[in-house]
Order: C-alpha cells, then sequence, then structure tokens
C-alpha cells in the first residue's frame, strides 16, 4: 500500500475550521466527506509554495471507532490506497479539500462494505468521473 504524498495532505487546526465551516457535504453509513473549496492562504504558512492550490485530502478516524492505532491506521492506508487508485493527475488541479470521517461503529473488520462506500461517495461528490 503506498500513502498519500505530502503535497496531497491537508495539514493544521485552520484548515480544519475551515473546512467544517464552509463545506458540502456527503453522507454514507458508514463514511461522511466534507467538501471545500481550497484555500491557499491558510496553508501559506506550512511553507509548501508549489501546490497551495492543488486537491488536498485529510483522512480522520476516531478513537470511537477503535482504540487501537494499528487497526486505525491500517483503515487509513486502505482508504488512502482506494483514493490513489482513482486519482489521476489531471484531477489534481482541481481546488478542492476534501475531509473524510469515518464514523463510529463496530464495522471496521467488513473492509467490502468501508471500500464500497467510499467509492459510492467519491463518485457521488463529483470530484472524481
Amino acid at each position: 500500500m503506498m500513502a498519500l504524498p505530502k503535497a496531497m495532505r491537508l495539514k493544521g487546526h485552520r484548515t480544519f475550521d475551515y473546512i467544517h465551516k464552509n463545506s458540502v457535504k456527503y453522507y454514507g453509513k458508514l463514511i461522511t466527506f466534507k467538501i471545500a473549496r481550497a484555500n491557499p492562504k491558510i496553508l501559506m504558512s506550512h511553507n509548501n509554495v508549489h501546490s497551495l492550490n492543488n486537491f488536498k485530502v485529510a483522512i480522520s478516524i476516531s478513537k470511537k471507532v477503535s482504540k487501537k492505532a494499528v487497526e486505525r491506521n491500517k483503515l487509513r492506508r486502505i482508504l488512502q490506497d482506494s483514493l490513489l487508485k482513482n486519482f489521476s493527475l489531471q484531477n489534481n488541479h482541481k481546488p478542492y479539500w476534501l475531509l473524510v470521517n469515518l464514523k463510529a461503529g463496530n464495522f471496521y473488520n467488513d473492509k467490502i462494505n468501508l471500500l464500497e462506500e467510499f467509492q459510492y461517495l467519491i463518485f457521488k461528490s463529483g470530484l472524481f468521473k
């Protein structure tokens, strides 16, 4: 499995505050997507000038999903891998930020349903066509 490239990751509390306030939300039984237009001014302090206006992603998995960090990291890697399979460089110019939240519950052992819903929400949101 491959992790997201550094240029695609979101970071910083101001970034997440912005996404929570200004996003369009897509809900599934297991996952929630929050998509906001990129705001490069927020990321200026992170010294990543070359990719400020590109597509960026954050995957958030609560301790309510699993107390074990190993399990949460495994889920994060699975979702990142699925995202990268759908991702193409032509989509990288889209100035959107995506926050993926996993809902609490005992579903993390059912990876097939998790990935199906993840794919469904990706296409429902219109990020990748």
